[in-house]
């Protein structure tokens, strides 16, 4: 019983720190990275359908993403999905190659994404935490209605903390790792 509780809160928690992460990917910064636009939506025959599904991303010289459609009929769509993200980038279509070229970020703009990246770390922590705390009310339940003992309970809570603290120092330290890549000139 406790050992269920225990996966599912470390399940739980590894799903917090993953699209944390995920965010991460998707972030801009100074250098190019097919993830940055991977995830933008399409309309490919009238449905909406993920770039990466529709075309190749590649990066050319560090700072340019080059996007490859399968089909000529779908470059305008793959610029349309471009100009309406809001990654304020500017594609430039050369026949059915399109090149994004990256714009060197500013000091000023670096700074802005550098507070967007640790406020989203604070809101991945608070997820953490709030996992934490449904787990915790649970084993105090438990206790209350008698299928636990006392040490059982210090015991669960004790390895939730860790569990807790383990997703907490993930969190951080890709926080860490990003906030380093944006200062990067």
């Amino acid at each position: 019983m406790l050992e269920e509780l225990k996966k599912d809160a470390a399940t739980r928690m590894a799903k917090c720190v993953q699209t944390f992460q995920a965010d991460l990917k998707k972030l801009r910064t100074g250098r190019a990275h097919p993830s940055l636009v991977e995830h933008l939506k399409v309309d490919y025959y009238g449905s909406e359908v993920p770039l990466q599904q529709v075309a190749s991303i590649a990066v050319e010289e560090g700072r340019t993403l080059v996007i490859s459609p399968w089909e000529k009929s779908v470059v305008q769509a793959i610029e349309k999905a471009i100009f309406k993200s809001d990654l304020g980038l500017t594609p430039m279509t050369a026949g059915t190659v399109i090149r994004i070229p990256m714009p060197p970020l500013t000091e000023e703009r670096r700074k802005e994404i550098t507070k967007m990246l640790r406020h989203d770390a604070e809101n991945a922590r608070v997820a953490v935490r709030n996992v934490r705390r449904d787990v915790m009310n649970e084993i105090k339940h438990k206790m209350k209605d008698k299928h636990l003992s006392q040490d059982d309970e210090r015991r669960a809570e004790t390895d939730i903390q860790k569990l807790t603290d383990k997703h907490v120092a993930d969190i951080d330290a890709a926080l860490a790792g990003k906030e380093k890549e944006v200062m990067q000139i």
